[in-house]
């Protein structure tokens, strides 16, 4: 039987759900999901979730797209992160998005949560990036007309704004969530004290934040000294972006760097990073992983899920077979 695992910042909420720990949700694409509960809330989030930032394009062959979106949801995966500047070009992954939603799962929108974020720089001019009132209200209206939708599930500030009022940016979300254009708030790549105020703000406002979403992952661990006991504190969820470091722990790079590599072309990850030290440990826990069993990508996975502030883990693919290999993830013991 499908056990949920409930994510809860006190023991007193733990105890009033010991009663749905075996709650089971009734179609076949759910059972062999594990779901986590995100924050303070009522929402579950599957383990692993589907993000679109680099491999949903528009050089993207659409075809692929829709069988890994679909693929994704029919082994229980309900929640699909972008943001309006995934691509390439900026709100390209949006509009391919919208597409494949329209053709393949728009008659299951109730069963989905479909999140976008605003905050990086997206159109030209001083209002298109970071988070003043009228870049984020212009952001979500332009996200929901690609995407084909009424609303999102979560909207997102995508990264502190050095210059903008906290207050600004929190009360345009506040607003988003009150129009009927998001049904939750969320922020990203916040440091901590911006945080506690943004969480703050959102509490006050009784529009409370669902989720954070950070970089965490065996190479990334910064997150573990305040940002994750923060959000469990808080009563917040937390979703892991770059759970394999932009491919470092997918098991590619074991030999060297291969000549089809983003590495070779991409402005996020740099060949001097890929160090005989580095290879050295990343070598050391693939045999780690494959004394157990696992693939690198999949040791990897199962490393940040092994924390229980993690809500869910999202997973960047370029095939139905990356995914499916990820998603065997969930069968392993922890």
């Amino acid at each position: 039987m499908q056990n949920f695992e409930y994510r809860t910042p006190t023991s007193l909420i733990v105890n009033e759900l010991k009663c749905l720990e075996n709650y089971r949700l009734t179609a076949p694409r759910y059972e062999a999901m594990k779901y986590r509960r995100c924050g303070h809330s009522g929402i579950l989030l599957p383990e692993i979730s589907l993000g679109f930032w680099h491999n949903f394009g528009e050089a993207a062959d659409p075809e692929k797209c829709r069988a890994i979106v679909e693929t994704a949801f029919d082994a229980g995966i309900t929640y699909f992160d972008l943001a309006n500047n995934y691509g390439p070009p900026y709100g390209s992954a949006e509009t391919m998005f919208g597409r494949i939603w329209k053709r393949s799962l728009a008659d299951h929108r109730d069963e989905i949560l479909i999140a976008t974020k605003a905050g990086h720089d997206m159109w030209p001019g001083p209002y298109g990036e970071w988070g003043s009132r009228k870049s984020l209200m212009a952001s979500i209206d332009q996200s929901l007309k690609r995407m084909q939708l009424d609303y999102v599930d979560i909207f997102y500030s995508h990264r502190p704004d050095p210059v903008t009022p906290l207050e600004e940016t929190m009360q345009a979300l506040v607003d988003i969530v009150r129009s009927g254009k998001a049904l939750y708030a969320g922020i990203s790549k916040y440091p901590p004290e911006m945080a506690e105020r943004a969480y703050a703000y959102l509490r006050e406002a009784h529009v409370p934040c669902l989720v954070y979403q950070g970089k965490y992952n065996m190479l990334n661990r910064e997150h573990e000294e305040r940002i994750l006991p923060q959000a469990a504190e808080e009563g917040v969820g937390y979703v892991a972006f770059s759970p394999l470091a932009q491919g470092l722990l997918s098991g590619r790079y074991l030999n060297g760097i291969p000549e089809d590599s983003r590495m070779r072309t991409s402005k996020f990850l740099n060949e001097s990073i890929l160090t005989p030290e580095l290879l050295a440990q990343l070598r050391a826990w693939n045999e780690e992983a494959r004394a157990e069993g696992l693939s690198l990508a999949q040791y990897a996975l199962r490393w940040v899920l092994r924390r229980p502030e993690v809500t869910s883990v999202l997973v960047g693919v370029s095939s139905v077979e990356q995914l499916q290999d990820n998603l065997r993830t969930i069968s392993y013991p922890r």
